[in-house]
Formats: structure tokens, sequence, C-alpha cells
């Protein structure tokens, strides 16, 4: 028994011994859930080791570890407070731990952010523009001082030039002095003005308070387009501003208007417009260098022409009044020099110059103080400088000979006036001089008012025609009414020639030959017709009736 019991315990113990061993044997392969310096021993070691190996095999077989992504810094905006923080961040971050990390380690350029706001696009575009100007300029100013694009042709001046040509000379000075663009010369407009400037006269036309309604508030002559052309709002005279002022008496004169004249026979005749001494009581004539007036009389005047002949008679002891000689307007060219010599806005004796721009042209001016409207015609056109005051002045050539007498000027545009040819004031001139009424150029012309044809016309008409002149009205006696052309009448042509418009129609009309016979093509109620029609002088004629405007009259 205590044998059994030795043995016993004697195996007992070489199992202990064992099993300590193998503990201590396997313990420094197996470890535990965590790590300590102490005594501490991890129980169910060998049930942990074998849950934990396997886990590894299964990782180290099935799974795959891909490497994160490095962080990417956040940028944080700069500030002049946070400058230095961000300098000490920048520069200490690196040894940092935790979540310092890499991030802190250098700062390499991403954690200085730069704050500067972007160029303006708009403002690089408006620099630019700016300088391409400035490049441009200077080029063109370059290439205009050093003549880059002109022939090296050089321009000289001949006798017989008839434009001038710029030119410079060097003076005793040093100074460059440039030549006007004029012709110079011999027939220069120096020389023009030395000669003909002394026949030239300022005309002061005065009117009784009595004789004239409203000239006590500066003429009633204002509001004629002529005089306002001519003369101003104010009626262009010199200091006639507040005229209404002055106490009212029926043989008080009263300034109306300032205009121009010239003096073409020694004997002390004056040329000059109808409308600057229409309706004239006195008339004041004024010589070059001479402040005492003569006081002209009116020989003779014609409203359709616009001519008027005054007589100025010389003082005892006075010289032989200077002329003015009228040239032939027929054998000037388109291109000419010209030079204007008158009083505008009552600057006397101002020389302006041009040239002729145009021949044979046409205007009509309404006159609201008689009712009618002149009819200009054979009119010069020149872009010599022509101001209210300048009506009645001469137009010379270099020559210093009368072409022209200046009377109108374009309201609506610079740089065109007009003048009546010396042919026209040649055949008129001796028929004024004797007061004796000048002869009219006959009008070729038929008596009837037209209207254009148009699509409403033909339909309230009830006619098929689509072009034409629908007759409105003729003239008592007139070739129309004489050859029974009625109103409503649809003329079509003339002689088989058709003509769309009323105007074509007029055109061959006045193309025709006073006395002439034509045939006119007529609709009437929509049958046609010929009619015969002898060609009428306009000027035997009373036209004043026909007051519709959209109608013309040939």
């Amino acid at each position: 028994m205590d044998e059994r019991n030795y043995r016993s315990n004697r195996q007992d113990e070489e199992n202990e011994t064992k099993q300590t061993e193998n503990r201590n044997s396997s313990g420094t392969d197996e470890s535990s859930y965590y790590y300590s310096y102490g005594p501490f021993q991890s129980v169910n070691q060998e049930d942990t080791a074998n849950h934990m190996g396997s886990n590894n095999q299964r990782e180290e077989g099935n799974v795959e570890i891909t490497k994160p992504d490095p962080v990417r810094p956040v940028p944080t905006y700069y500030n002049s407070e946070s400058s230095e923080q961000a300098k000490r961040s920048s520069a200490g971050g690196g040894n940092g731990s935790g979540n310092g990390g890499d991030q802190g380690n250098g700062g390499k350029g991403n954690w200085n952010y730069n704050n500067r706001k972007p160029r303006s696009s708009v403002r690089s575009l408006l620099f630019s523009f700016i300088a391409g100007m400035l490049v441009i300029t200077v080029l063109m100013y370059t290439a205009d001082r050093t003549n880059m694009f002109t022939p090296e042709t050089a321009l000289t001046n001949t006798d017989n030039q008839s434009s001038g040509q710029e030119a410079s000379t060097n003076t005793g000075g040093g100074n460059n002095v440039t030549a006007s663009l004029l012709p110079t010369g011999k027939e220069d407009v120096s020389s023009v003005v030395t000669s003909t400037s002394p026949a030239v006269v300022k005309i002061e036309t005065l009117a009784k308070q009595s004789s004239r309604t409203g000239l006590g508030q500066g003429g009633s002559n204002t509001s004629d387009p002529l005089y306002q052309y001519f003369f101003g709002n104010g009626g262009g005279t010199e200091g006639n501003q507040g005229q209404s002022q002055q106490p009212q008496s029926s043989n008080q004169l009263v300034p109306m208007g300032i205009g121009s004249g010239f003096i073409f026979d020694k004997e002390g005749y004056i040329l000059t417009n109808q409308h600057v001494v229409q309706g004239a009581d006195v008339i004041q004539v004024t010589l070059e260098n001479n402040s005492k007036p003569y006081e002209a009389k009116l020989l003779g005047s014609s409203f359709d022409l616009d001519l008027a002949v005054l007589k100025i008679e010389k003082n005892s002891g006075d010289d032989a009044f200077p002329v003015a000689p009228l040239g032939d307007s027929n054998s000037t060219q388109v291109g000419e020099w010209l030079v204007a010599i008158g009083n505008p806005e009552g600057f006397e004796h101002t020389v302006t110059a041009g040239v002729l721009s145009a021949k044979e042209r046409t205007i009509s001016i309404p006159d609201e103080e008689t009712g009618k409207t002149r009819e200009y015609s054979h009119l010069l056109q020149t872009d010599a400088s022509i101001n209210p005051g300048n009506s009645g002045g001469p137009l010379l050539n270099l020559n210093g000979e009368v072409i022209g007498m200046n009377v109108a000027v374009s309201a609506d545009a610079q740089g065109i006036g007009f003048a009546i040819p010396s042919s026209v004031i040649s055949e008129a001139v001796k028929y004024l001089k004797e007061n004796k009424e000048v002869p009219k150029e006959p009008v070729p012309f038929i008596g009837a008012s037209l209207m254009a044809l148009t699509p409403e016309v033909a339909k309230q008409m009830g006619t098929d025609v689509t072009e034409g002149s629908v007759v409105a009205s003729t003239i008592f006696q007139s070739p129309a009414y004489q050859a029974d052309l009625r109103a409503y009448d649809i003329i079509t042509g003339a002689n088989g020639t058709p003509y769309a418009t009323s105007q074509d129609l007029i055109d061959f009309i006045k193309k025709q030959e006073i006395g002439s016979e034509v045939t006119l093509n007529v609709v009437r109620d929509g049958k046609k017709m010929d009619l015969k029609i002898k060609i009428g002088n306009k000027n035997d004629f009373d036209t004043s009736q026909t007051t519709d405007t959209q109608q013309q009259q040939p």
C-alpha cells in the first residue's frame, strides 16, 4: 500500500515535472494578448496560439495588403496674423508624432498658400490695346514725317499752274514757312481781292414801323427762310437786338437787315438780290473805307430772278466808283478756284475761297411774306463759305470777274452754296436798269395737275392700270383744258412711249418746244384713247391756285 502510494506520488511528481518543463519550453514561442514586464502568464495559451496560428495562415493565404495613399495636406489661407505660426509649422512639423507624421515634415510648399488674386484678363486686354494704339500712332507719325508712302518725285510750281501746292522755304531766321494751297502768282486770291474788293458794298435796309407789321419786334422777315439763310434769326443787323424797346412812331425807321452788293457800272449802278431790298423804305450803301453811307435808289427788281439794280450818286469831290466787271459763267469749268466777298453777319468785306462744285443746279425757296415760291435754275454750286450777309455779293474767278451772285446756302449741310450765274444777270440787267419787266424764260407747260398712280389710288378708281399719272385738275383755257383732258384721266404715255410716273411725264414735256404738238395716251373709264395737245408757255397762265403739294404741274 505504502509502496503503491509512493509510486503513485512519484509518478505524479514526474508528470508534474514534465508538464512544467513542457510549459517552460513552449512559453518562448507563444505570446500573450498583452505585453507585460511582470510575472503575468497568459491562460489558455495553447488554444490561443492555435487560434491565432490558424488566423495568420488564413490571412497570409487570402489577404493582399495595399499600401495606403499618403494623406494630402489641406491648404490653409495665409494671413498676416497666422504667418508666423505657418512658418513654425512648416519648419518644425517634421519631428512631430502621431497624426503630424510626414505632413509636418517639410512643408514642401503645400502649407504656405498663396492668397494673391489672379490678374484680371480685362486689364490685360486694355493695356495691350493701349500699347498697340501707341505703336500704331508712332508708326503713322513716322511714316508721315518721312514720306514713307509718298513717291520721291518732287512737286514743283509752274507758271500755268491753276492750283497751289504746298512749298516750304527757309527764312533768314531759319523758320519754315508753308505756302497756301490756293493759287499763287500773278492770278491769286490776294490780287483778286486787291482789285475787286473796293467795288463790293454793304447794303443796309430800313423800314417805317407803320408800313411794316411787327418791325418793332425785329422785323417781319425773321421767319422768312431766305432771311434766315442770309441774315439770321435776328435779321442780321448790327445792334438791332431789342428793337421792341424803341418808342412807337409811324415815321421811325427800323433796321431790317444787312446784305451785300457790287458796283458793275462806274456811274454808280449796283447789283444785289431782290430779297435783300424787298419791302425797304430806305436803302443805305456803304463803300469800303468810307464810313458815310450813300442813300440808294431802287431802279428795278425781279422776284422770279431774285435780282435788283440800285443807283447811288457821287458826292462832290468823289472819285469815280470802282467797278467789278461781269464775266462769262458759261466758260467756267467745274473745279476752278472761286472767291466770294461779302459782309457775313456784318463783318465787312470778308473773303472766302473755294471751287466751282457744279453747274445748272435747281432749287426752290418759299417766301412767306408774299406766299410765293422762288424757282431758281441754272445756279452755280460752290464750296466757298457763304453765310448770312453774303447774299448779293459777287462770286469771282481768279481774273477778278464776277461769274455769279451769291444767293443761297443749304440749311442742312456745310460747304454747299449757290450763286446766280452771270449769264442770267447779263440778260436781265438792261431791263432792270430801265425799270422794265424782265422777260421770263419760256417754260413748256400743258396746264394739268398730276398725281402718282399708286396701288391704293388704282383700287379706289377700280382700274387695272398700274402705271401712269392721274389728272387731278386742269387750268382754265390751258392746253390741257383745250384738249379736253379731264380729271381722273390716266395718262400712260406720250407719242406711244410709256411713262410710269408723273415725274417722267413732266420731264418729257419740259423738253418740248413751245407750240409743238404731242399725243397723250390716255385711259378714261377703262377705255384707251389718244389726245393731241399743244405745248404752251407756263408764264402765260396763273398757276397760283394749285395748292395740293402732292400734285405736280407740268
